[in-house]
Parts: C-alpha cells; sequence; structure tokens
C-alpha cells in the first residue's frame, strides 16, 4: 500500500526519490502540471528532456528550476504534438537511453475542433502525437528498460471510443471528444505494455484530478461553475488540488518501487485507482468498461494506419 495519498505534493515525493543518472522526457513542461512535474523531477536529480510548443516559455522554466536540480542536466527542445513531423523531429534529436517518458501534455476545449489533416485537435494531440513519439524512443526506452507515464483524466468515465469514428465527423462535434481522447490515453498505456512489456518498458496512467491549469483556458467562468471547479459565491472548489498535488501521482509513478516492472494500471491519488462506484465522486475512479483489451489493440493498429497515410511509411520503426 502506498505510503501517500491525494494530499502528498510532487515535491514530497521527489525529495524521497534518487533518479540521478536517469533520463527524463516529459512533453508539455512550460506550464501547468508539466512545470510542476518538470521541478520535482529535477529535484530527485533526473536529466531533463523537456519538449514543449514555445521553447521560450520552456527555457524560462528550465533557468526557474535549475536552481533545484541536484545535479541533472535540463534541455529544452521544440514539441508541437499535433504536428507529426514535429514528433519525429523531437525524437530524432534524442539517441541516449531513455529512463521514463511521461506523456503530460494535453489540450481540453479549443478554438479549432479539427486539424487542417482532419484529425480531431484533443485525439491529435494528447493521443496521436504521444503514441508517434513512443515508437519513435522505443529503441531508447528498451536500452535500460523505462517507465512509460502516459496522463488521462477522469474525463475518461461513460467514455467509450467509437473506432468508427476516432475524428469525430459522424457525430456531433463536442467536449465529449477530449474524454475519449482520455479513455485513448489509458487503452495506449494498456497496449504498450502488452507490447512491449517483454522489453523491460512498461506504460501506466495517470488520473491527476482535477486542478485549475491552462488546459481550461477556453472553458470560461461558465463552465468551470457547471463542471464544479468554481463554487457560486465564486471561490475555488475545495476539491481542487494545488499544483503539487495534480502532479504527485505522476512522481509516484516514475519512482515507487512497487511499481517496478507493473504496467497496463491506472493511478490516482498515489494509489492504484478505485472502480468507479455509485458513491464515486465525479472527478474520481476508473472506469474500467472504457478499457478493454480488443479496443487496446485496434486503437493501435488504427493508429499505426493514420501516421502511415499523414505521416508516411518511413515515420515508423520498421518494426512498429
Amino acid at each position: 500500500m502506498s505510503r501517500y495519498d491525494r494530499t502528498t505534493t510532487a515535491e514530497q515525493i521527489a525529495r524521497a526519490a534518487d533518479l540521478r543518472g536517469r533520463v527524463a522526457v516529459l512533453t508539455g513542461a512550460s506550464s501547468g502540471l508539466g512545470t510542476e512535474t518538470a521541478r520535482a523531477l529535477a529535484i530527485a536529480g533526473a536529466d531533463l528532456v523537456l519538449g514543449v510548443r514555445n521553447p521560450a516559455a520552456g527555457q524560462a522554466v528550465a533557468e526557474a528550476i535549475a536552481p533545484q536540480a541536484r545535479g541533472g542536466t535540463i534541455r529544452v527542445l521544440p514539441l508541437e504534438l499535433s504536428d507529426l513531423g514535429s514528433v519525429i523531429a523531437f525524437a530524432d534529436q534524442l539517441d541516449a537511453p531513455v529512463d521514463l517518458l511521461i506523456a503530460n501534455a494535453g489540450v481540453s476545449k479549443t478554438p479549432d475542433s479539427h486539424l487542417p489533416n482532419g484529425l480531431e485537435t484533443r485525439f491529435a494531440t494528447n493521443h496521436l502525437g504521444h503514441f508517434l513519439l513512443a515508437l519513435r524512443l522505443r529503441a531508447q526506452m528498451a536500452a535500460r528498460g523505462a517507465r512509460l507515464v502516459v496522463l488521462s483524466s477522469a474525463a475518461h468515465k461513460g467514455m467509450r471510443l467509437r473506432l468508427d469514428d476516432l475524428q469525430w465527423r459522424a457525430r456531433e462535434h463536442t467536449l465529449a471528444a477530449y474524454g475519449e481522447s482520455k479513455t485513448a490515453n489509458i487503452l495506449f498505456a494498456q497496449e504498450a505494455t502488452r507490447r512491449w512489456g517483454a522489453e523491460g518498458i512498461f506504460a501506466n496512467a495517470v488520473l491527476p484530478g482535477s486542478v485549475l491549469t491552462g488546459l481550461q483556458r477556453y472553458h470560461g467562468e461558465e463552465m468551470k461553475r457547471r463542471i464544479g471547479f468554481i463554487l457560486d459565491d465564486g471561490s475555488v472548489n475545495p476539491d481542487v488540488k494545488s499544483l503539487g498535488q495534480g502532479a504527485a501521482t505522476t512522481l509516484w509513478a516514475t519512482t515507487a518501487p512497487e511499481l517496478a516492472g507493473r504496467g497496463g494500471l491506472v493511478l490516482e491519488d498515489c494509489a492504484e485507482a478505485l472502480p468507479v462506484g455509485p458513491d464515486t465522486h465525479a472527478w474520481s475512479g476508473f472506469d474500467a468498461s472504457v478499457a478493454d483489451p480488443e479496443t487496446a489493440r485496434r486503437l493501435w493498429e488504427q493508429s499505426l494506419a493514420l501516421v502511415r497515410e499523414l505521416a508516411g511509411p518511413a515515420a515508423l520503426p520498421a518494426d512498429a
């Protein structure tokens, strides 16, 4: 049983861990949970590679956390996950072993529902970009064995993937597309473990809890109140986590000895997530009904096909 809980912060876990000599690749490191995760990993001593859309913002984060680093290096590289070419260029700059790959970046409500290439924006950014990144870094992760941590969300609950409409062309486009992308994150972690566990690569999905970050930049006050982030009196719901608490389960997933050699799990509050039940809070719990091995396998195959179609066969490793 974990000695941590939902009140634990990422820094508390980091100060009890030792990641010196370990290489951690982190996406979405220039704001929100990504910034706090980067800071905690630096405190734990990891050598960091920060993938960011805005290199200037990423460099500012690197400079801010450098004084707290326990000897590790910090490298900032541009990465736009919705652009498969950018994912390939980012991965091609990494040839050393990778011990930790943390798929943290994500988008929720956005002005554009679809990208010019037809991909649904949340699917492209939250799932497909990370999928390709992991494929391109598979050899580096297998070199010493690695933990792959994929950030999902409680928004996955009740959101089974429509494999016949992954890009939301046959349905009215709603914010439910975000929920489906978070289900895809869980399925990816499960299938990655099934396929790569024998190589020492184990993937787990994390439910960070509800945290007010830039992820909600387009939600507006009315939606935040409807979701429950903001109460009627304008105050923040006390159930909303701090950045440190929101990043804690990610740090636990990367460092916990009890997770060595274990993958395909859904983690929450620094433990395995509890199954959804009649008394489960709307922001908590794992809905296992959305995740089954056959859907995970088919999502993987369809994701491979999309990468081949949009970026060409050369975008995929020979053993993909």
